[in-house]
């Protein structure tokens, strides 16, 4: 590539990320509003951008738009985004709250998460009995089984957060019960997510070889927590809080790309890393980690767009709709039935019950990573894919109106205590 055509090539890099960051910066607004969760707007205007562009104007229009070179770089900054904004999501991933509070959110990250797993489990079931291998793939039976599972019982901790803080309730009971229960659920959730990738290569070996890579991955990271959250370690990264940053997000794009070659997806060893960081409340690591996340949060769009173009578009002629109304179907009722049944089970009262049950639907960024994985892998076909990001749009999406449906059928007096502050 001669000198001018590295400048065309950068220019037009430049421009498509430009447009990208535009885009969900409208999704951002029309999701306000709506009402709705800024980052449901941010994936939509994303996810769908090239389907449309497809759908209204043909694929050579989407090519010379995006052009293979330019794809490929697009793929690659994607990913290295998502490895930064995974570390500071993992690293929220923390247990330690009231005992009150643990006990209450056992039995609804249980219902929650059993429910929705059996759900998910039953319908992967169903469509490898049927045998339709556009639909269903052409992963083991055990993996796709596995991954639809997965998919359907995931909770998604930062927008659940998103949401409890806008509606002033994450310093109440029904927040931090919600919240415990979300973060219970997305460690199952990863966990089992690693097994699923691992049953996906058909082989023992294969997958043998997987739970070593991630067994000895978790081992160092829970080794260099320990060390890094050592007197001396907090006094070296705050002695060079900028340059520990630094290290956290290059060690993040390192470890996510080195997963991938060792069999497990690229998420993984940026999830390990999210893990290894102390999780202290010491404002050195709090900050440097918080820098990273904010780095690839601004980068997260382009994994939107660039999974839009690279796997929705071929997903749409081939998706049975009737698929995509059943995985939203069972993927609500799994949810809110399991979340209300396990809050009934922890001692909760019934609208609380049936408030905490709303808010376990909430999917919206990790489940899409978690589809992304599958997809990655192997697992997910096109057609289920799309139908399991349909459902995670309209879950998370549903969110926000039920709770204020709920909100304007409750008497004035328990409005008031379901806020407050305990």
């Amino acid at each position: 590539m001669g000198v001018a055509d590295g400048v065309s090539f950068t220019g037009r890099l430049a421009a498509t990320l430009l447009a990208i960051l535009l885009l969900a910066l409208l999704g951002r607004r029309a999701a306000r509003l709506l009402r709705q969760p800024e980052v449901v707007g941010e994936i939509m205007a994303g996810l769908f951008a090239g389907p449309f562009i497809v759908a209204f104007f043909g694929t050579d229009v989407l090519h010379s738009l995006l052009p293979a070179g330019t794809l490929d770089t697009l793929k690659l900054v994607s990913e290295g985004g998502l490895a930064l904004f995974l570390v500071g999501t993992t690293h929220k991933l923390r247990l330690g709250v009231q005992r009150t509070v643990r006990r209450a959110a056992g039995p609804v990250a249980l219902g929650a998460f059993v429910l929705p797993l059996v759900t998910g489990a039953l319908l992967a079931g169903w469509l490898v009995w049927r045998g339709d291998a556009d639909v269903r793939g052409h992963a083991p039976a055990s993996a796709v089984v596995l991954m639809v599972a997965v998919s359907l019982s995931i909770t998604a901790v930062p927008v659940l957060a998103r949401i409890l803080e806008e509606r002033g309730m994450l310093g109440s009971v029904t927040g931090r019960v919600a919240m415990f229960a979300a973060i219970l659920i997305d460690i199952a959730g990863w966990i089992l997510l690693s097994i699923a990738v691992g049953l996906a290569s058909g082989s023992p070996a294969g997958f043998i070889r997987s739970m070593e890579v991630l067994a000895a991955g978790a081992l160092l990271a829970l080794g260099a927590r320990r060390a890094l959250g050592s007197r001396l370690g907090t006094g070296v990264v705050t002695r060079a809080r900028r340059r520990t940053a630094l290290v956290i997000g290059a060690l993040a794009i390192t470890l996510a790309f080195a997963s991938e070659r060792l069999g497990l997806t690229a998420v993984f060893g940026a999830v390990l890393l999210g893990l290894a960081v102390p999780a202290t409340d010491s404002a050195p690591w709090e900050s440097a980690v918080a820098s990273v996340t904010r780095a690839g949060r601004g980068l997260v769009p382009v994994f939107f767009a660039v999974t839009g173009v690279t796997v929705l578009t071929a997903g749409l002629d081939d998706t049975p709709w009737g698929l995509v109304v059943v995985t939203v179907v069972l993927g609500a009722l799994s949810k809110v039935g399991g979340g209300y049944l396990g809050a009934r089970l922890g001692g909760q009262e019934r609208r609380e019950s049936l408030r905490i049950g709303v808010l376990m639907n909430t999917r919206g960024l990790t489940e899409l990573v978690v589809l992304k994985v599958g997809y990655s892998a192997g697992v997910l076909s096109p057609p289920l894919f799309l139908a399991m990001v349909v459902m995670a749009l309209t879950t998370t999406a549903m969110t926000g109106p039920c709770l204020q449906l709920l909100k304007t059928r409750e008497p004035r007096a328990e409005r008031v205590s379901a806020g407050a502050v305990t």
